[in-house]
Protein backbone atom coordinates (compact mmCIF):
# COMPACT_ATOMS: atom_id res chain seq x y z
CA UNK A 1 0.00 0.00 0.00
CA UNK A 2 1.55 3.65 -0.86
CA UNK A 3 2.48 5.89 1.50
CA UNK A 4 0.59 8.86 2.23
CA UNK A 5 1.95 11.80 1.23
CA UNK A 6 2.71 13.43 4.22
CA UNK A 7 4.60 10.41 5.07
CA UNK A 8 6.52 10.24 2.58
CA UNK A 9 7.65 14.32 3.56
CA UNK A 10 9.27 13.18 6.88
CA UNK A 11 11.97 10.98 4.97
CA UNK A 12 13.22 13.36 2.46
CA UNK A 13 16.42 14.77 3.66
CA UNK A 14 16.35 17.69 5.31
CA UNK A 15 18.59 21.09 4.84
CA UNK A 16 21.00 21.43 8.24
CA UNK A 17 20.42 24.92 9.46
CA UNK A 18 23.52 27.49 10.03
CA UNK A 19 24.89 27.16 13.23
CA UNK A 20 24.05 30.63 15.15
CA UNK A 21 26.51 33.08 14.87
CA UNK A 22 27.97 31.76 11.41
CA UNK A 23 31.77 31.92 11.32
CA UNK A 24 32.46 33.39 14.52
CA UNK A 25 30.62 30.61 16.28
CA UNK A 26 32.77 27.95 14.36
CA UNK A 27 36.30 29.76 15.12
CA UNK A 28 35.29 29.97 18.89
CA UNK A 29 34.76 25.96 18.48
CA UNK A 30 37.98 25.42 16.41
CA UNK A 31 40.04 27.53 18.95
CA UNK A 32 38.36 25.48 21.90
CA UNK A 33 38.92 22.11 20.64
CA UNK A 34 43.04 23.35 20.12
CA UNK A 35 42.85 24.58 23.34
CA UNK A 36 41.76 20.76 24.99
CA UNK A 37 43.86 19.21 22.92
CA UNK A 38 46.92 21.47 23.82
CA UNK A 39 46.07 20.57 27.66
CA UNK A 40 45.91 17.37 26.91
CA UNK A 41 49.23 17.33 25.07
CA UNK A 42 50.58 19.19 28.21
CA UNK A 43 48.84 17.04 30.98
CA UNK A 44 51.16 13.78 29.39
CA UNK A 45 54.35 16.31 29.65
CA UNK A 46 53.74 16.42 33.25
CA UNK A 47 52.78 12.92 33.66
CA UNK A 48 56.11 12.29 31.60
CA UNK A 49 58.09 14.48 33.77
CA UNK A 50 56.72 13.37 36.73
CA UNK A 51 56.25 9.76 36.62
CA UNK A 52 58.32 8.50 33.46
CA UNK A 53 61.65 10.18 33.89
CA UNK A 54 61.63 9.25 37.94
CA UNK A 55 61.22 6.05 36.85
CA UNK A 56 64.18 5.80 33.84
CA UNK A 57 66.48 7.70 36.84
CA UNK A 58 65.89 5.15 39.04
CA UNK A 59 66.28 2.34 37.11
CA UNK A 60 69.36 4.61 35.69
CA UNK A 61 70.63 4.86 39.51
CA UNK A 62 70.08 1.25 40.46
CA UNK A 63 72.12 0.38 37.83
CA UNK A 64 75.18 2.58 38.61
CA UNK A 65 74.95 1.45 42.53
CA UNK A 66 74.93 -2.20 41.85
CA UNK A 67 77.64 -1.49 38.92
CA UNK A 68 79.94 0.70 41.40
CA UNK A 69 79.37 -2.41 43.89
CA UNK A 70 80.80 -4.91 41.89
CA UNK A 71 84.24 -2.79 42.01
CA UNK A 72 84.04 -2.44 45.69
CA UNK A 73 86.78 -4.52 47.98
CA UNK A 74 84.03 -5.31 50.44
CA UNK A 75 84.44 -7.96 53.43
CA UNK A 76 82.14 -10.93 53.47
CA UNK A 77 79.48 -10.55 54.59
CA UNK A 78 79.95 -13.33 57.64
CA UNK A 79 83.09 -11.36 58.33
CA UNK A 80 82.48 -10.64 62.35
CA UNK A 81 82.30 -6.81 62.63
CA UNK A 82 85.58 -4.99 64.30
CA UNK A 83 85.72 -3.56 67.61
CA UNK A 84 85.05 0.26 67.20
CA UNK A 85 88.53 1.72 67.06
CA UNK A 86 90.21 5.32 65.69
CA UNK A 87 91.00 4.87 62.02
CA UNK A 88 93.57 8.02 61.62
CA UNK A 89 93.29 10.37 58.47
CA UNK A 90 90.38 9.46 55.98
CA UNK A 91 91.88 7.97 53.16
CA UNK A 92 90.68 10.52 49.95
CA UNK A 93 90.45 9.67 46.93
CA UNK A 94 91.60 11.21 43.73
CA UNK A 95 89.11 12.55 42.04
CA UNK A 96 87.78 10.99 38.50
CA UNK A 97 88.92 12.00 35.42
CA UNK A 98 86.01 11.40 32.97
CA UNK A 99 82.73 13.20 33.42
CA UNK A 100 79.66 11.18 33.91
CA UNK A 101 81.92 8.22 35.95
CA UNK A 102 80.17 6.96 39.21
CA UNK A 103 82.54 7.22 42.43
CA UNK A 104 80.49 7.05 45.46
CA UNK A 105 77.46 6.71 47.06
CA UNK A 106 74.70 8.63 49.88
CA UNK A 107 73.09 7.43 52.10
CA UNK A 108 70.83 9.49 53.94
CA UNK A 109 68.10 7.63 56.73
CA UNK A 110 66.52 11.02 56.84
CA UNK A 111 65.19 10.41 53.64
CA UNK A 112 63.70 7.15 53.71
CA UNK A 113 65.42 3.33 55.19
CA UNK A 114 66.31 2.28 51.33
CA UNK A 115 67.54 5.65 49.89
CA UNK A 116 70.83 5.12 48.03
CA UNK A 117 71.54 7.34 45.58
CA UNK A 118 75.25 7.56 43.10
CA UNK A 119 77.13 10.35 42.85
CA UNK A 120 78.74 10.49 39.16
CA UNK A 121 81.60 13.65 38.20
CA UNK A 122 80.09 16.47 36.73
CA UNK A 123 76.80 18.57 37.25
CA UNK A 124 75.59 19.05 33.48
CA UNK A 125 72.15 17.70 32.25
CA UNK A 126 74.10 13.90 31.49
CA UNK A 127 74.46 13.53 34.98
CA UNK A 128 71.79 14.66 36.92
CA UNK A 129 69.23 13.54 34.84
CA UNK A 130 70.30 10.22 34.99
CA UNK A 131 72.82 9.82 37.75
CA UNK A 132 71.56 11.13 41.10
CA UNK A 133 73.81 13.39 42.39
CA UNK A 134 76.46 14.97 40.39
CA UNK A 135 79.97 16.26 42.17
CA UNK A 136 81.01 19.75 41.13
CA UNK A 137 84.52 18.63 39.93
CA UNK A 138 86.34 21.90 41.46
CA UNK A 139 85.35 21.31 45.16
CA UNK A 140 86.73 18.66 47.57
CA UNK A 141 86.16 14.81 47.57
CA UNK A 142 84.82 12.42 50.16
CA UNK A 143 86.49 12.74 53.31
CA UNK A 144 89.07 15.76 51.87
CA UNK A 145 89.81 18.89 53.87
CA UNK A 146 87.66 22.05 52.33
CA UNK A 147 83.80 20.84 50.87
CA UNK A 148 82.39 18.11 49.08
CA UNK A 149 79.73 19.91 46.92
CA UNK A 150 77.26 17.46 45.01
CA UNK A 151 74.20 19.13 43.24
CA UNK A 152 70.76 17.02 42.30
CA UNK A 153 67.18 17.40 41.58
CA UNK A 154 64.00 17.98 43.68
CA UNK A 155 61.73 17.05 41.03
CA UNK A 156 61.71 14.72 38.10
CA UNK A 157 64.29 12.54 36.96
CA UNK A 158 64.48 10.16 40.17
CA UNK A 159 64.26 13.66 42.41
CA UNK A 160 67.46 12.82 44.37
CA UNK A 161 66.91 15.79 46.61
CA UNK A 162 63.53 16.23 47.07
CA UNK A 163 63.27 15.72 50.86
CA UNK A 164 66.04 18.24 51.00
CA UNK A 165 64.16 20.09 53.46
CA UNK A 166 63.23 17.74 56.07
CA UNK A 167 66.76 17.48 57.42
CA UNK A 168 67.12 18.05 60.89
CA UNK A 169 70.25 19.21 62.76
CA UNK A 170 72.46 15.72 64.35
CA UNK A 171 71.05 14.07 61.28
CA UNK A 172 73.60 11.84 59.68
CA UNK A 173 74.45 11.66 56.01
CA UNK A 174 77.00 9.03 54.67
CA UNK A 175 79.17 8.56 51.97
CA UNK A 176 80.69 5.40 50.71
CA UNK A 177 83.88 5.43 48.29
CA UNK A 178 85.94 2.31 47.49
CA UNK A 179 87.84 3.24 50.40
CA UNK A 180 85.69 3.55 53.29
CA UNK A 181 82.75 5.42 55.12
CA UNK A 182 82.50 8.73 55.37
CA UNK A 183 79.83 9.99 58.45
CA UNK A 184 78.28 13.82 58.19
CA UNK A 185 76.20 15.57 60.31
CA UNK A 186 73.78 17.82 59.03
CA UNK A 187 73.99 21.83 60.55
CA UNK A 188 71.62 24.04 58.65
CA UNK A 189 69.83 25.14 55.52
CA UNK A 190 70.57 28.28 53.65
CA UNK A 191 68.64 29.71 50.55
CA UNK A 192 70.10 32.30 48.12
CA UNK A 193 69.92 33.04 44.28
CA UNK A 194 71.47 30.47 41.58
CA UNK A 195 74.20 33.11 40.74
CA UNK A 196 75.59 33.07 44.80
CA UNK A 197 78.44 30.41 43.91
CA UNK A 198 80.20 31.11 47.26
CA UNK A 199 78.26 28.25 48.73
CA UNK A 200 81.33 26.01 46.72
CA UNK A 201 83.67 27.98 48.39
CA UNK A 202 86.15 25.47 50.34
CA UNK A 203 84.75 26.95 53.45
CA UNK A 204 81.37 27.61 52.35
CA UNK A 205 79.91 31.26 51.67
CA UNK A 206 83.52 32.35 53.04
CA UNK A 207 85.77 32.34 49.80
CA UNK A 208 88.76 33.88 51.57
CA UNK A 209 88.74 31.40 54.18
CA UNK A 210 91.57 28.35 54.18
CA UNK A 211 89.43 25.45 55.35
CA UNK A 212 90.77 23.30 58.42
CA UNK A 213 87.23 21.41 58.44
CA UNK A 214 85.80 18.57 56.01
CA UNK A 215 82.09 19.95 54.75
CA UNK A 216 79.49 18.01 52.71
CA UNK A 217 77.36 20.75 50.88
CA UNK A 218 73.96 19.78 49.00
CA UNK A 219 72.59 21.96 46.51
CA UNK A 220 68.90 21.81 44.86
CA UNK A 221 66.11 24.38 43.21
CA UNK A 222 63.75 25.93 45.05
CA UNK A 223 60.90 26.29 45.16
CA UNK A 224 60.20 21.93 44.60
CA UNK A 225 58.61 22.98 41.31
CA UNK A 226 60.52 25.84 40.13
CA UNK A 227 64.03 27.64 39.90
CA UNK A 228 63.72 30.88 41.39
CA UNK A 229 65.99 29.99 44.34
CA UNK A 230 68.62 27.15 45.49
CA UNK A 231 68.52 25.61 48.92
CA UNK A 232 71.62 24.45 50.41
CA UNK A 233 72.39 22.02 53.02
CA UNK A 234 75.47 21.92 55.23
CA UNK A 235 76.96 19.09 56.84
CA UNK A 236 80.33 18.35 58.64
CA UNK A 237 82.28 15.33 58.57
CA UNK A 238 82.82 13.80 62.20
CA UNK A 239 84.17 10.28 61.63
CA UNK A 240 84.90 8.34 58.56
CA UNK A 241 85.83 4.03 59.16
CA UNK A 242 87.51 1.82 55.59
CA UNK A 243 85.74 -0.70 53.76
CA UNK A 244 86.97 -3.56 56.26
CA UNK A 245 84.99 -1.85 59.14
CA UNK A 246 82.13 -2.89 57.93
CA UNK A 247 79.17 -0.14 57.10
CA UNK A 248 77.93 2.22 60.28
CA UNK A 249 74.92 0.33 61.80
CA UNK A 250 72.15 3.53 60.83
CA UNK A 251 72.96 1.85 56.68
CA UNK A 252 74.28 -1.61 57.30
CA UNK A 253 70.55 -2.91 56.05
CA UNK A 254 70.74 -0.76 52.96
CA UNK A 255 74.08 -1.49 52.23
CA UNK A 256 73.62 -5.02 52.00
CA UNK A 257 70.50 -4.68 49.91
CA UNK A 258 73.09 -3.01 47.34
CA UNK A 259 76.01 -5.72 47.59
CA UNK A 260 72.93 -8.30 47.03
CA UNK A 261 71.81 -6.08 43.76
CA UNK A 262 75.88 -6.17 42.73
CA UNK A 263 76.22 -9.57 43.37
Amino acid sequence: MDQSPAVREEHRPRSRPSPAGGPARMVVHVLGEILVTLGVILGLFVAWQLWWTDLEANRSQQEAVQDLYKDFDLPPEDAPAPAPAGYGEPVVMEPPADEGTTFAVVYVPRFGEDYAVPVSSGVGTRVLDTLGLGHYSATAMPGGVGNFAVAGHRQSHGKALDAIHTLVPGDRIYVQTKDGYYSYVYRNTQFVLPDQVDVLAPVPTKPEAVPTERFLTLTSCNPRFGSQERIIAYALMDSWQPQSAGPPAEIADAVAANVQGGR
